[in-house]
């Protein structure tokens, strides 16, 4: 109120000065001639500048996944009026963006899909998503660390046309055989079946086991040669994580099962892969209940980001032995029971995540 008054008060005390009521009649004046085809010309004008507008929004976000406009308004408005005051949400009811187009392989699986049903199963946001992840996991982090292998995968990770890309690889291999980056994304995107990939991601370990050894054999303290051993093991866990999920979709699981669990006693700080979520599945595969179970108990926390493979897992272990003593009759008369009310919650939290996965179930 006090601003507003002192507003109303400047007013009042300048009108003679402004000559604010010459200058409101000269207004009325002027509205009063202006004929319709003006109106219709500003409406004109401001509906094509609006789909302008529209148009490069919508591009904005279909390339970079969020709001020019809202972002503007956040950084140059807000703190003029004192900034916007977010909702603070429940921790059960954040999600965070899955890495989902790294759980499958892209040759093999996705490009199969894509083949088989005539869609797309990837976003352009996905594979922004992915690329940011392969830069940051399969490129030196200190500018000139590495070699001209390695200064072609950049653009090839950058790449968005597929073919390019493995261009770029297949360069790399043929200018140094023991880039194993390249060998990393031949299998990713070249590879048209998984033995095909495994054996890639082999090649790469290989290439990358070598390297560490030369470098734990021989330590340095230059900060060249440190990017290229932090990048070298990226390189090692993220194949040998890749060779562990070739040997599932081979039927291999007890070698899949071994590999995860080294994996996650080695690294147990390599989050962002989420080697659990893999192991987790071979052991569904391998019917191993108690030992998904157990995982379950560690990984299955609501104040973390959900996950396709907790959700529909934590469900499906606890509607297994519901089912199997399951009788309508007796839970019309009687109500559910414990274990079935924590069975249709974790159904019903499934489904929250994926609204398509009642299909599933």
């Amino acid at each position: 109120p006090a601003p507003i008054a002192y507003i109303m008060f400047l007013i009042w005390f300048l009108r003679a000065p402004l000559r604010l009521h010459e200058n409101l009649d000269q207004l009325g004046f002027f509205m009063n001639s202006l004929t319709p085809k003006f109106y219709v010309a500003l409406t004109g004008t401001s509906s094509v500048i609006s789909g302008i507008i529209l148009i490069f929004e919508w591009w904005y976000f279909h390339k970079h996944g969020n709001s020019l406009i809202e972002q503007l308004a956040l950084t140059y408005v807000a703190p003029f009026i004192g900034g916007i005051d977010l909702p603070e949400k429940p921790a059960q009811s954040e999600c965070k963006v899955w890495r989902n187009p790294m759980n499958l392989i892209r040759g093999c699986e996705y490009f199969k899909f894509m083949q088989v049903t005539g869609n797309s199963p990837l976003t352009h946001y996905d594979m922004n998503l992915t690329a940011q992840d392969q830069q940051m996991f399969f490129c030196p982090d200190v500018a000139g660390a590495g070699d001209k292998g390695d200064e072609l995968m950049a653009l090839a990770w950058r790449t968005v046309d597929t073919e390019k890309s493995i261009e770029l690889a297949l360069q790399a291999v043929n200018g140094n055989s023991n880039c194993a980056s390249a060998y990393i994304l031949l299998a990713e995107e070249c590879a048209s079946t998984v033995p095909e990939a495994d054996k890639y991601f082999r090649q790469a370990l290989k290439i990358a086991d070598n390297n560490i050894r030369k470098f734990v054999s021989v330590p340095s303290h230059d900060v060249k040669a440190n990017s290229l051993h932090r990048r070298d093991i990226n390189i090692c866990v993220y194949a040998r994580r890749r060779v562990a999920m070739c040997l599932r979709k081979m039927g291999k699981l007890k070698e899949c099962i071994k590999i995860t669990r080294e994996l996650i006693k080695e690294f147990p700080l390599m989050s962002v892969l989420h080697i659990h979520e893999n192991l987790i599945e071979a052991l569904l595969a391998q019917k191993a209940y108690n030992d998904v179970q157990a995982l379950l108990t560690r990984y299955d926390d609501l104040t973390l980001p959900k996950s396709a493979v907790i959700c529909y897992s934590a469900a499906l272990l606890k509607i297994r032995p519901v089912c199997e003593k399951f009788f309508a009759d007796v839970t019309v008369k009687k109500g559910l029971t414990t274990h079935q009310f924590d069975a249709v919650e974790a159904l019903q939290r499934a489904v929250e995540f994926n609204l398509m996965s009642h299909n599933i179930f």
